[in-house]
């Protein structure tokens, strides 16, 4: 997938509201009910005690200021303070609500999308880069977090502050009411087009967001090859272009925001200026009390703060859409299988495999497996080979249902394997890779895989078995001794042993070697070939192996060319044959003498 594929999807905004987006987003708060409910409510309180403290400004100025009744004025004071403190209480338990119910929503999703996730198949993996899945995880939920503790509940404050504040207007001065609303067609407009305009920075930024996230994890992974071909500095300099965009889209972003707050003030200084103007004539008219004039401006004071903040909450809207809409199409991508309603596989595991007639493309009419048929019986070491391409790996790969086959069958024991639970089926076999994958830990860690009944004396005995025990004198402590991510301070070699130990730690039924000793030296495929030779008694076993010294003894060797199954016996028999086997091992041994063919 190229780099613009990889960040194309980040660009994509949609809708500002979807309607069946938001639906299914508010089934997550609905555990959490009533807490919302109790966030409402406060934010209710909160936005009463805003109005209140203008009336009581009022009557202060009215009825005790400009009558020089001084006496009363410190109970007015004190009623004023005792309604800011009570304010500040229920503002600060809605915050905490809504901050602690944006998280608790924000675990929830995370933990179903990473749970999805896991149960996804690989072709969905192929397609999709890894950074695009560590963002919808990370930066995707965190969007969704914003909406849940910022957005929702404070948008309904908001509404309901606006309406408050619009029936106080009017019930102080109907005519200055209006005169206040003159300006709000500007108000508006202004707002109006700050969004559009956002609209397109938050566009922007998201996509040289994306680019630059590809670009540092293509050459954060690759920075071998980057180093090996001394490209450090053309690197820089490619980054420090991005990097430049970035960073030019935010300075766009500011300005817009730094246009719009400033615009807003002076439409609302331009609100004032008039209601201190007509004001003044309501007061010498005597249509107006002074002191239902400063309440009158307090409340046009704080009716531009819910407008502004409704702004602010449209971006967050904004992001939450487009991110949920991400978030749902991965959730609605159907999980890898979902097994039988009932499980069908049921007696003793013996371990016969049956292949028949199987075909599978990983895209569609591009077949990679035509038409192959073999078994394998229980306790039987089986070895598959074949030219790169030829469909070997695709054929384990089907074994463990990474991917299904589209025409034929595999069964085991009897049973097609589609009607096996795919945990179940997966708990009797192992798979040794090539390219050995270890996680961040200790060796003991990375043989047991978080299963807990496998002890410290059986992870020791696994890798005595295949010869790692060697390097555990070496190491500082012993099996508890840390791996670094991915296993960069150990060999290939020994990263193989780890994998051996870790297969045989967990006593499958079915062992599958993919390739498995390709890569290891001379010295370390001598140690543990004896240990495999023991190791695969009684034990349903295949071999994928290019080098062939390492599957002369296999009971049966099945040889693939180009997906089809071309030729199946003992190593002598093809050999006999003199055909595609017989050439491939030539091919290993053209500096020795012609094998023998009988």
């Amino acid at each position: 997938m190229s780099a613009a594929d990889a960040y194309h999807e980040e660009e994509a905004l949609g809708k500002a509201y979807d309607a069946r987006l938001m639906k299914r987003l508010l089934t997550y708060i609905r555990p959490y009910r009533k807490w919302v409910a109790l966030a409402v409510v406060l934010l209710l309180i909160t936005s009463s005690f805003q109005i209140a403290l203008a009336f009581l400004t009022q009557v202060a100025i009215d009825d005790y200021i400009t009558p020089g009744k001084l006496s009363g004025l410190f109970t007015m004071a004190m009623i004023y303070l005792g309604v800011i403190v009570v304010g500040f209480f229920a503002s600060y338990a809605q915050l905490y609500i809504t901050a602690w119910l944006g998280q608790k929503v924000q675990h929830d999703i995370r933990m179903q999308v990473f749970s999805h996730l896991q149960r996804l198949h690989l072709g969905y993996f192929d397609k999709n880069p890894v950074g695009r899945l560590v963002t919808r995880v990370t930066s995707d939920v965190n969007v969704l977090n914003e909406m849940f503790s910022s957005g929702v509940v404070t948008v309904i404050g908001d509404i309901f502050m606006l309406a408050l504040i619009i029936g106080a207007l009017l019930y102080y001065n109907w005519k200055l009411a209006l005169i206040t609303f003159i300006v709000v067609p500007l108000l508006v407009g202004a707002t109006f087009l700050f969004r559009a305009r956002v609209r397109d920075v938050y566009r922007l930024v998201r996509l040289k967001l994306a680019r630059l996230n590809a670009f540092v994890q293509e050459h954060i992974t690759g920075i071998k090859v980057v180093q090996l071909f001394v490209k450090e500095k053309r690197t820089f300099e490619q980054f420090d272009e991005i990097n430049r965009d970035l960073r030019g889209a935010h300075f766009r972003s500011i300005y817009y925001y730094a246009v719009f707050f400033p615009t807003v003030e002076v439409i609302g200084a331009l609100s004032l200026a008039l209601l201190l103007y007509y004001g003044g004539f309501q007061i010498e008219a005597g249509l107006l009390t002074f002191g239902e004039l400063v309440a009158f401006i307090q409340l046009v004071e704080r009716f531009y703060r819910p407008i502004r903040d409704l702004s602010e909450k449209y971006n967050i809207l904004q992001a939450s859409m487009a991110s949920s809409e991400r978030i749902f199409r991965l959730l609605d991508t159907p999980p890898a299988f979902d097994g039988p309603k009932e499980d069908v596989a049921t007696g003793e595991f013996k371990g016969r495999i049956e292949f028949e007639n199987v075909w599978f493309a990983y895209n569609e009419n591009e077949w990679v497996l035509k038409d192959v048929s073999f078994t394998v019986e229980p306790g039987e070491k089986v070895a598959i080979v074949g030219a790169t391409g030829a469909g070997k790996t695709s054929l384990m790969s089907l074994l463990y249902r990474f991917y299904d086959y589209q025409k034929g069958s595999i069964r085991i024991d009897g049973v097609d394997i589609k009607n096996w639970p795919v945990d179940r089926l997966r708990s009797h076999l192992a798979l040794v890779l090539q390219d050995v994958y270890l996680f961040s830990g200790d060796y003991a860690a990375n043989v047991r895989l978080r299963n807990e009944t496998i002890t410290d004396d059986q992870v020791r005995t696994a890798l005595s078995r295949v010869g790692f025990d060697r390097f555990l004198t070496e190491a500082p402590d012993g099996i508890h001794t840390r791996v670094r991510e991915r296993g960069a301070t150990l060999s290939t070699g020994q990263k193989q042993l780890l994998s051996f130990a870790r297969s045989l730690a967990h006593n499958p039924d079915i062992l599958i070697l993919d390739e498995a000793t390709s890569s290891v030296d001379t010295e370390t495929e001598l140690l543990i070939q004896s240990a495999l030779d023991e190791l695969l008694k009684g034990r349903t076993s295949i071999v994928i192996a290019h080098r062939l010294s390492t599957i002369e003894k296999a009971d049966k060797i099945i040889v693939l060319h180009h997906g089809q199954l071309r030729e199946m016996g003992k190593h002598h028999e093809l050999l006999q044959q003199r055909g595609i086997y017989y050439r491939l091992y030539q091919m290993q041994y053209k500096k020795q003498a012609a094998p023998p063919t009988g």
